[in-house]
């Protein structure tokens, strides 16, 4: 290692650059124990810095995890890096739209066709290679099984192939850490623990008390129908088309939302239903018709207007209540149906009377994507958090 004057035979140019640290510490250690002729401590610096110099050098490597999801109808993949959202490509599928709902097994199919083309074109926006990502976070569930069996075993197989590991999220979780992905060039104001959430879809309508990132708990929940699914069911009888979410949202702005009145559930507690108010909004709009045939043509900005302030008044007075019994002033809403506008509005109008912080993801980030799952793996993974291959699919499960 030394010549007979004492100088270094290597130099820090001939040595290549992940070794250079170590070898040019132990260089370095090595000549001033020698001079000193304290040979038994040179070893013990020898043994250290060789130890521990790659442990440096894989600190500083970025995190970046591959998302995946295809818990329904929309196949997603995403890139974050270090928590920072680098790209998001979601794949819809349009096929559904004669049937007035999802068809799992069509939507499988479609999963198969579109998982391998959407991660690339996730990864290539990235700017990322699969060699570079750290983890593989996939939605496990609750969803289709048909349609999460695609994803999770893609992902399986993809991770194994490239020998990391894999992260399994729960996709009620992932919507609510949503509001944690953070983009370049944007402001990125998160809630901070514990915080509410009215996690709000077509399958699922809770109040969620948020403690931590792996740790919620469910305050309140429906007992039948989600709100979504009450949208829905209520926009078809109409026959307004598939999905009805957007379409009773854009004809609600037009119309009078105290022109007809429907019924409201009285459950005790934190929980909801909707049951009741599909079955009065079907009786009504029977008895309507009978003495006007176009009854829904002439009325239907009215109409969508009235139930969705009828469903948002449901969520609103629950969470009302959720927020003043556990005193808490920070509260987000999540989920698909937080894409509605009268929602939206609801939220910002108690903020100004209830002095509520409020977070409202962007609309992006409210329907099924990937970049949730992402995240979600992101924080799992700095917790070491990874699941075996052997996990099955469950197409159903709570928080």
């Amino acid at each position: 290692m030394f010549n007979k004057t004492m100088t270094p035979i290597y130099t820090p140019s001939t040595i290549p650059s992940i070794q250079r640290t170590v070898f040019f510490s132990v260089l370095i250690g090595g000549y001033f124990n020698l001079a000193n002729k304290n040979i038994k401590y040179y070893v013990t610096n020898l043994t250290f810095i060789i130890t521990f110099a790659p442990f440096k050098h894989q600190k500083l490597m970025s995190t970046i995890i591959l998302g995946i999801e295809s818990s329904c109808d929309d196949t997603s993949a995403a890139v974050i890096k270090d928590g920072y959202l680098l790209s998001n490509v979601v794949s819809s599928q349009a096929v559904h739209e004669a049937y007035g709902g999802v068809v799992p097994e069509l939507a499988s199919r479609a999963h198969q066709q579109n998982i391998v083309p959407v991660v690339h074109e996730a990864l290539k926006r990235a700017g990322v290679t699969k060699e570079e990502l750290s983890a593989v976070a996939f939605t496990r569930g609750p969803g289709l099984m048909g349609s999460l069996l695609v994803g999770v075993s893609f992902a399986k197989g993809f991770a194994r192939s490239l020998n990391i590991p894999m992260i399994d999220v729960n996709h009620l979780t992932g919507h609510v850490l949503a509001h944690f992905i953070k983009a370049e060039g944007e402001e990125n104001v998160q809630p901070e623990f514990p915080f509410l959430c009215l996690l709000v879809s077509g399958g699922n309508s809770q109040i969620v008390l948020v403690k931590a990132y792996n740790d919620m708990e469910i305050l309140g929940q429906t007992i039948d129908d989600a709100a979504g699914e009450a949208i829905d069911k209520c926009s078809k009888v109409m026959g307004l088309g598939y999905p009805g979410g957007p379409i009773i949202d854009k004809l609600a702005r037009q119309g009078n939302p105290k022109a007809y009145t429907f019924s409201k559930p009285h459950i005790p507690g934190l929980d909801y239903s909707f049951s009741g108010l599909k079955t009065s909004f079907l009786y009504s709009l029977r008895d309507w018709l009978k003495d006007d045939p176009d009854f829904i043509e002439n009325h239907k900005v009215d109409l969508a207007a009235s139930l969705e302030a009828t469903v948002v008044d449901i969520l609103m007075d629950k969470l009302r209540k959720a927020a003043k019994q556990y005193k808490i002033n920070q509260v987000a809403v999540a989920g698909g149906v937080s894409a509605n506008n009268g929602l939206r509005n609801a939220f910002r109008e108690h903020a100004e009377k209830y002095g509520w912080k409020i977070f409202i993801p962007k609309f992006s980030y409210t329907t099924d994507n990937a970049a949730m799952i992402a995240i979600t793996g992101y924080f799992k993974y700095l917790d070491k958090d990874f699941c075996s291959i052997d996990l099955p699919a469950y197409s159903r499960v709570t928080l």
